[in-house]
C-alpha cells in the first residue's frame, strides 16, 4: 500500500531573485535542510524539490523557524505570493 504524501503550509515568497535562482521565503512553521518542499503559484508554478541551500541574514542555516525570512535556492523562477509546502509521507 502507497503512502500518502501530505502538504502543510510553511510559508510564502516575499521576493526572487533571478539572477542567483533565490526565493526569500517568509516562513510560518520551521523547516530543515533535506526537507521535501512544494512550490505552488500562479497557476502554471507547481514543483517539489529538496531544501537544500538556505541561508538567514547571509548566513547558511540548517533549520529556519517561525518568523524567519529565509533565502532559498530554487529550480524554477517563482513569484512573490507564491505559497511553499512541506511535503510528508504518512
Amino acid at each position: 500500500m502507497a503512502k500518502e504524501k501530505q502538504e502543510e503550509l510553511i510559508g510564502k515568497v516575499t521576493h526572487y531573485f533571478s539572477h542567483i535562482g533565490v526565493a526569500v521565503i517568509d516562513v510560518l512553521t520551521p523547516i530543515k535542510q533535506g526537507d521535501e518542499i512544494r512550490i505552488v503559484g500562479g497557476g502554471s508554478t507547481d514543483f517539489s524539490q529538496k531544501a537544500d541551500s538556505m541561508e538567514v541574514d547571509h548566513k547558511s542555516v540548517n533549520e529556519a523557524k517561525k518568523g524567519d525570512s529565509v533565502g532559498l535556492k530554487v529550480l524554477e523562477k517563482v513569484r512573490e505570493g507564491y505559497k511553499v509546502y512541506k511535503v510528508s509521507n504518512s
